[in-house]
């Protein structure tokens, strides 16, 4: 009890300079305060091996970069992600933009977007059954990665991947059904 008062007594007033660090790091608010965040969890955990008397400001930034360059490296090493091994997720592509688009210089997603209303698209969105909805928000509109979600969710990784696929998919069918319906797309195309 003695040790955690002493860690919040001394190291939370290094907070706002960690957060700026982080922030200079990430280039991400949200990123920044996830690394801040595990910085102070591991710098907590261990404490004990602190030496008093030395600077506990240069330790935090120790711990604060270490934390980052492991994470950076981690993200490294993973494989590109890629969806497009999935026929079914060109499927606007193929049916509203196609090459036409690419020529143009703009992708299929800016070229279908600029044909549909924002309340088109969230009725789209809001069609979604939740646990779909939900994994879809938190990955392309709030950003968070797999890990984030599967921890928001409370459910593993991989269902947290196949919830975003098939939301993503859902909402594919819906946007086309939303462009038949207003005739941007020929019926039985």
């Amino acid at each position: 009890m003695a040790d955690r008062e002493r860690f919040v007594g001394q190291a939370m007033e290094h907070m706002p300079s960690l957060y700026t660090a982080a922030l200079r790091m990430t280039r991400n608010p949200a990123d920044a305060e996830d690394l801040v965040q595990e910085t102070y969890l591991k710098a907590y955990r261990s404490f004990d091996s602190f030496q008093e008397g030395t600077n506990l400001k240069a330790w935090l930034y120790k711990i604060l970069t270490n934390t980052f360059i492991n994470s950076y490296r981690a993200r490294r090493r993973r494989p590109e992600q890629t969806e497009l091994d999935d026929v079914e997720d060109l499927y606007l592509y193929r049916r509203l933009g196609g090459l036409e688009a690419v020529a143009a210089g703009r992708s299929a997603e800016e070229e279908v977007m600029d044909l549909f209303t924002d309340a088109e698209v969230k009725d789209a969105l809001e069609s979604l059954p939740e646990q779909f909805r939900m994994a879809v928000l938190l990955a392309d509109v709030e950003g968070f990665s797999y890990k984030e979600i599967a921890d928001i969710m409370d459910v593993p990784i991989g269902t947290v991947m196949s919830r975003i696929h098939r939301g993503r998919r859902a909402l594919q069918k819906a946007l086309y059904e939303f462009g038949q319906a207003r005739g941007l797309v020929a019926q039985g195309r």
